[in-house]
């Protein structure tokens, strides 16, 4: 069963009709990425599967229950961590604030501080400047922030909105091996991502978003050699 179902889900804007029926599903344990152009309703699909847009229609089931209806702090506590576009660490705290707010929803004080462990071992740079205020931070360090608060929450889905977004290409580079090691350690990822070619690279499946609905799908390493998707997201 798939950890993630979403089927002919409908989202707007106001009158803008930003995602069409669109349907896909995510299994336990793959990297899953939908690529597409600004605009095509890529944030959007995550942002309803996060709680904070309510879709006019359709269905998002996670292990087999639905979302809909449902607070967003409540599906964090479900097993969901969406690392949103455009980072949005709370630049006054400090990076061991920051993380610390990512466990917001859990109890376990032995563990929380476990998982905290785990963060500063995946980002070194962080526990290097764990007292430092966030907003002192460049935009690669800022984006480890905002994966390692993500992962803080312990997802059973980790959903990266953007991840390289504005970042140098060897930050760029850095940020997908934490994705891929995040793989092998069985994370679940729900990957949107502007740079097809690194997203394709460390995916398993792949869906194209076009304008509010899907236009392709398969396996990911199939979407990378296809002569569309060269043309339209691969720069030929």
């Amino acid at each position: 069963m798939s950890i993630l179902h979403v089927e002919n889900l409908n989202v707007y804007y106001g009158a803008i009709h930003a995602v069409k029926g669109i349907s896909f599903d995510v299994e336990e344990g793959e990297v899953v990425t939908l690529i597409g152009a600004n605009g095509a309703g890529k944030s959007t699909t995550l942002n309803t599967v996060a709680g904070l847009l309510k879709p006019r229609e359709g269905v998002v089931e996670f292990e087999g229950k639905s979302l809909l209806g449902i607070a967003p702090h409540t599906i964090v506590g479900k097993g969901i961590a969406l690392c949103p576009e455009g980072r949005r660490v709370f630049l006054q705290m400090s990076v061991r604030e920051n993380l610390e707010m990512g466990a917001f929803t859990r109890t376990d004080s032995s563990e929380i501080a476990a998982s905290l462990e785990d963060v500063f071992k995946r980002f070194p740079r962080l526990k290097e400047r764990e007292n430092q205020v966030a907003g002192t931070l460049s935009g690669g360090e800022q984006q480890m922030l905002a994966m390692g608060r993500a992962l803080m929450s312990k997802p059973r889905l980790l959903m990266l909105d953007e991840p390289s977004m504005g970042l140098a290409p060897i930050l760029v580079q850095e940020i997908f091996d934490i994705i891929e090691q995040l793989h092998s350690a069985g994370t679940t990822v729900l990957l949107v991502e502007q740079n097809a070619r690194m997203a394709l690279k460390v995916a398993d499946r792949a869906y194209v978003l076009e304008t509010g609905r899907v236009s392709m799908s398969g396996k990911a390493s199939e979407l990378a050699s296809d002569e569309r998707v060269k043309q339209a997201y691969l720069g030929g």
